[in-house]
């Protein structure tokens, strides 16, 4: 470290405070000091002078002020992560002792995605509330596009679902848990089972449930109905939600594009089955996702081994 990184250091351990970070923090989401100055409840001039006393700190620009309002500039954004960490540190802190106070095992914040939330994690779940009942766990569904940066933000602890193919890897170290193949499924009354070959075009005739743009499942479907000549089915439903696409799926004629253990249940009990077309999706691995180089506290450290011995229990 060199001579003038060791003096930024010693300032700003000296006189950062936290009111500046969450200004910090407040003024790269509203864009705007006065908005953010007015939800710390502070006035216009103190939060300008907190700006600019963190700028003094660093030696840096922290934000352009542009006709968008306050712009973070490449160190802004960089220390608006960071001070997102530190807050969320500071909060995770506040809340394990909360926790051991009131005789809690800690306390875990768990992203799902759809190939996890359905069958996986439930039975994670019941695993631990037989080895640790006193564990708070709090459940976050989304997509990748909204956990992976909550991940990093330290908002959650870890991150459960099929993994991103290419994205979302810096920051994050990603953990294979088990495989899984893709496949299509409908109410078991559905015109679709009376083909015994179906083809894509045969489905196209029907209502979609497809996942939202932004996720790899879906950019791998558009890709599929780009190459078989037709376009993406129209008006389709956009969901990660399994209660949600269950309910649609069982009073419709929709079809649903899923990993095939989300529905396992559903299928033995005869509410869905599975239409006879081989999507052509190759296996992919479902796991977890970490933030690298961050110890895990205890609670998150247990979560993630019931996570690895119900995979292996599962595939085994």
């Amino acid at each position: 470290m060199s001579h003038s990184q060791i003096r930024i250091v010693e300032r700003v351990l000296t006189r950062l405070k936290l009111k500046q970070l969450r200004l910090l923090v407040a003024v790269g989401e509203q864009r705007s000091i006065l908005h953010a100055a007015q939800s710390l409840h502070i006035s216009q001039p103190a939060a300008t002078k907190l700006i600019k006393d963190l700028e003094l700190d660093f030696g840096v620009q922290l934000f352009d002020r542009t006709n968008r309002g306050m712009v973070p500039t490449v160190f802004g954004k960089a220390l608006i992560r960071h001070g997102k960490l530190i807050l969320a540190q500071i909060s995770h802190a506040a809340q394990e002792l909360d926790d051991l106070n009131e005789g809690n095992g800690g306390r875990v914040v768990v992203g799902t995605l759809l190939a996890a939330s359905a069958e996986f994690l439930p039975r994670v779940m019941q695993r631990l509330l037989t080895e640790k009942p006193e564990l708070v766990v709090k459940l976050v569904e989304g997509t990748n596009e909204v956990l992976m940066p909550a991940l990093r933000a330290g908002e959650v602890d870890l991150v459960v679902g099929r993994l991103p193919v290419h994205r979302h890897r810096s920051e994050i170290v990603q953990e294979r848990l088990f495989d899984e193949q893709v496949i299509c499924v409908a109410w078991a009354g559905h015109p679709a089972h009376d083909l015994p070959a179906p083809e894509l075009a045969d489905l196209m005739a029907y209502p979609w449930i497809l996942p939202p743009a932004e996720t790899t499942l879906r950019r791998q479907l558009d890709q599929i109905f780009a190459t078989a000549g037709g376009d993406a089915p129209r008006f389709p439903v956009e969901s990660v939600s399994y209660l949600t696409n269950r309910s649609l799926l069982v009073s419709s004629d929709m079809l649903a594009i899923m990993p095939a253990h989300v529905p396992t249940r559903d299928i033995e009990a005869g509410l869905l089955r599975q239409v006879n077309w081989m999507v052509p999706i190759p296996i992919g691995p479902v796991g977890v996702s970490m933030r690298k180089s961050v110890a895990l506290s205890p609670p998150v450290d247990g979560f993630l081994a019931a996570l690895r011995r119900e995979a292996v229990d599962m595939t085994g």
